[in-house]
């Protein structure tokens, strides 16, 4: 049996992940700011929140939190990114652990986000977050919007294209999240009350093909074609499909919609 197959699940998504942890920090994860600014609007995350950012990634969103006076904490299963999520936020407290057994006590915050990070068939972590969550705390989760507004299905294509057909199948299901009602019925069968659904764009933004590249090799989707073909091969295979979005006057933008829902803990 390899060593894989005998760590939990969290521990091989986080080695994927933080394989090139720097390359997706500072090139990659900064579109989702638009989806951070409207997720906390919504929530009212504000001087004092406690807040708990789940899947944090390299901890973009806990700064953005931060800097509006919230008291912030991180958790993700890759230990990269825990390390410039540090980096980031000194204050914070960000810790590399598995979100299905959250290491909090019961009622230890009153705002718990997720972006991008709890998909369909993850109502084990819906439940930790109910549990952490103060009587009356919100909730709030992001996932990737309608096929026709995702500007980054060309690079999803290729990657499930290239992927062994078990990722292939659970990215498109993952990809299942954002239809009406699934979020929801996620949310209310782990104790929730939902509050609000609604849209925003988020946008890459890339100087040139090379540096697009490089940013979506370093996604954790991307390390199973990888794995199977290589990287060199993996990022030719790329090219081919970003490079018809290059324009020279503005180099490479693509606009990708993200659906959103809130909650409050029943």
């Amino acid at each position: 049996m390899s060593d894989e197959e005998t760590q939990p699940r969290w521990e091989v998504a986080g080695r994927g992940w933080g394989a090139r942890a720097v390359d997706w920090a500072y090139l990659f994860e900064p579109y989702a700011r638009s989806a951070n600014d409207v997720l906390f609007d919504r929530l009212g995350v504000n001087a004092g929140a406690r807040l708990l950012d789940v899947a944090c990634g390299s901890g973009l969103a806990a700064q953005v939190a931060s800097r509006r006076g919230a008291v912030v904490t991180g958790l993700d299963a890759a230990e990269g990114l825990i390390a410039i999520a540090r980096s980031r936020t000194p204050g914070g407290d960000f810790r590399v652990a598995d979100m299905f057994a959250l290491p909090f006590a019961d009622d230890s915050f009153d705002v718990v986000t997720t972006f991008n990070g709890i998909w369909k068939g993850c109502e084990g972590a819906l439940s930790e977050v109910r549990r952490v969550l103060a009587n009356g705390g919100r909730f709030g989760m992001t996932f990737w919007g309608s096929y026709e507004r995702l500007g980054l299905m060309p690079y999803f294509a290729k990657m499930i294209e290239l992927s062994p057909p078990s990722h292939g199948a659970a990215t498109m299901d993952q990809g299942d999240t954002g239809r009406p009602g699934v979020a929801e019925q996620m949310l209310e069968t782990t104790g929730f009350r939902i509050l609000e659904r609604g849209t925003v764009d988020c946008v890459n933004e890339w100087p040139d093909v090379v540096t697009a590249v490089r940013a979506l090799a370093a996604a954790g989707p991307s390390v199973p074609p990888i794995e199977a073909i290589g990287y060199d091969a993996f990022c030719d295979a790329l090219t081919e499909v970003i490079a018809p979005l290059y324009d020279r006057d503005i180099g490479i933008r693509i606009s990708s919609e993200f659906g959103w829902v809130t909650a409050e803990a029943a």
